[in-house]
């Protein structure tokens, strides 16, 4: 009977020792499995608040149709593109004149008048002298310059800037309700405040 007790306490500790054994080697790998799914969910958050890379700049575009004025004639469209924080401005024009005119940003996108003059004065929210566009002496923001007309009466114009800008609410930048005017005559660059650049012959204004 003492035999019978005995053997069956023994074979009781073995068992136990067994299952604590077993234990402990489960144990490192469970935690393991744990390491592992932190890691993972740690790469997940950084993947979903990395930002997406920006693929393409935003273009903006917008066409301007100008109207005859001071019984010209004269009529065209100007297209402005903004990319990158510059605006390039292309300039078509027909039944001018031949020879050169003046063509600058006014104040005002009011085309109303017959003669142009409702659309103000040069666009200077600089407050600086007219005067060649560059020139350290000082220039509009709206001192474009001048451009050639053929003897067929059409004549065009190319201008880039990063002085300009559609719709960005700078008001000494944002093109946005002005107008612009092609003069019958040639802007000197010295005359103030105008470059004696005679009578407004066509007018558009610059409306979003």
């Amino acid at each position: 009977m003492k035999k019978s007790l005995l053997f069956l306490a023994t074979l009781a500790l073995m068992f136990a020792t067994s299952c604590k054994n077993d234990k402990k080697e489960t144990e490192p790998e469970v935690q393991q499995d744990v390491e592992t799914e932190q890691v993972t969910n740690e790469d997940k958050a950084t993947i979903k608040g990395t930002p997406k890379e920006k693929t393409a700049s935003e273009i903006k575009k917008l066409t301007v149709a100008l109207e005859a004025k001071s019984d010209s004639g004269v009529t065209g469209n100007v297209m402005f593109t903004e990319e990158n924080g510059v605006v390039s401005m292309l300039g078509f024009f027909k039944d001018l004149t031949e020879g050169t005119h003046a063509i600058h940003i006014h104040e005002k996108s009011d085309c109303s008048s017959p003669d142009g003059k409702s659309t103000g004065g040069h666009w200077n929210p600089t407050k600086t002298a007219h005067g060649q566009w560059g020139s350290p002496d000082g220039y509009h923001k709206g001192d474009i310059g001048n451009f050639e007309a053929k003897a067929d009466g059409s004549g065009n114009i190319t201008f880039t800037t990063d002085e300009w800008c559609l719709g960005c609410g700078d008001e000494t930048k944002d093109i946005i309700g002005k107008a612009i005017i092609v003069h019958q005559g040639t802007d000197d660059f010295t005359t103030q405040p105008t470059g004696a650049a005679g009578g407004r012959v066509s007018c558009g204004g610059i409306i979003q």
